[in-house]
């Protein structure tokens, strides 16, 4: 489960930037707000993507030891995500 976080400044700060460019460009405010949303999400996923890549980079180069142990667990939480998905919990 994820626990609430306090609201990130720069987060807050880009969300605010990109809905005024996206107005800028003639998008009402309530789509603005919702396409500013989905490009810091993307990036986001995108960020915490190469952070896995490189830790699992650097774990195989590293540790290989714990590298096949760490693609294991990997596997077995996208298993779980996936039946969770198909439970809909």
């Amino acid at each position: 489960m994820i626990s609430a976080q306090p609201p990130d400044p720069v987060r807050q700060h880009a969300l605010a930037a990109l809905t005024a460019t996206f107005m800028t460009q003639g998008h009402p405010t309530e789509y603005a707000q919702h396409m500013a949303t989905a490009v810091i999400f993307q990036t986001d996923l995108e960020l915490r993507n190469a952070q896995l890549t490189n830790l699992l980079g650097w774990l195989k180069q590293e540790h290989g030891d714990v590298y096949q142990q760490a693609l294991a667990h990997l596997e077995s939480t996208r298993e779980e995500f996936e039946r969770r998905l198909q439970s809909g919990s």
